[in-house]
């Protein structure tokens, strides 16, 4: 048996072995993450719309905007912003409830109903 300093390559190969198994079943216990096309139907579809032209009831009710005018007066960054915070009363905040990767796919993905 080899030693390396004062540890066998054994050891070292047992070490290995089970800082794998770690790393494995750690990944393997990570919820998969929502796409933003999944976010967008769960969270913003009943407003908005699926297509992003806010005609929902819902959507008429809070007077929610065609994403094909909103994109023309909003950026990205503003469009974040509101996704994070809502605005006044009609729109829920996501800024506790999503991390801020997901909520820029989600504003890219919305954005993209426009083209």
């Amino acid at each position: 048996m080899k030693t390396v300093g004062k540890v066998s390559s054994v050891a070292c190969a047992f070490l290995t072995a089970a800082a794998s198994l770690v790393f494995v079943a750690k990944a393997a216990s990570a919820p998969p993450q929502k796409s933003a096309e999944d976010i967008y139907s769960h969270n913003c579809a009943i407003c908005h719309g699926k297509d992003g032209a806010g005609k929902t009831t819902q959507g008429k009710r809070t007077k929610a905007k065609d994403v094909r005018d909103t994109v023309k007066v909003m950026s990205e960054d503003e469009m974040i912003k509101v996704v994070q915070k809502g605005k006044g009363a009609s729109m829920d905040a996501y800024g506790d409830e999503l991390k801020p990767d997901q909520i820029k796919a989600v504003v890219e993905y919305y954005r993209g109903l426009a083209k």
